[in-house]
């Protein structure tokens, strides 16, 4: 097998006896690196430590990870100017906090007839909130409802 010892170093083919020997001496481990390589590479390491060291990366990593979450502002296609500003201070926070929103016109009754009111409603709010994000494509309709996702600049 190919060995490498602990500072790196190429020690070259040796038997396992050897290799053995010399991560015995050591005080260390003799780990199995590349199996499937012809001859097989092992190197002299302390395992324990290589654990630990794989374990604090992975953690490292899940800790710098963010979640992105959908927050959901619904309304209705006649809404009042103080309630559209209440709705956009709501967004306008979620943005904020890097999380992507979806704006949900419902229409009932009859005031699915008018669905042109409702994309007036969400290209008024695309407007509303052009300065914190972008909308991730057109108003689109499912049924009763229109809906468009805002995500964070």
């Amino acid at each position: 097998m190919r060995l490498v010892d602990a500072d790196g170093e190429q020690v070259g083919v040796v038997p396992l006896e050897q290799a053995l020997d010399i991560a015995d001496d050591a005080g260390l481990d003799l780990v199995e690196v590349a199996p499937n390589a012809d001859p097989p590479v092992c190197r002299v390491m302390d395992y324990g430590k290589y654990k630990y060291q794989q374990a604090k990366k992975a953690q490292e990593a899940k800790k710098r990870q963010s979640f992105t979450q959908v927050k959901e502002v619904k309304m209705r296609p006649k809404i009042e100017d103080h309630d559209f500003g209440f709705k956009m201070r709501n967004a306008r926070k979620f943005l904020g906090d890097r999380n992507r929103v979806k704006i949900t016109v419902q229409f009932r009754g009859r005031e699915i007839a008018y669905t042109n009111l409702g994309v007036d409603l969400l290209d008024r709010v695309i407007e509303e909130l052009s300065d914190v994000g972008q909308p991730d494509g057109t108003p689109r309709r499912e049924g009763r409802f229109m809906h468009v996702f805002i995500s964070p600049k």
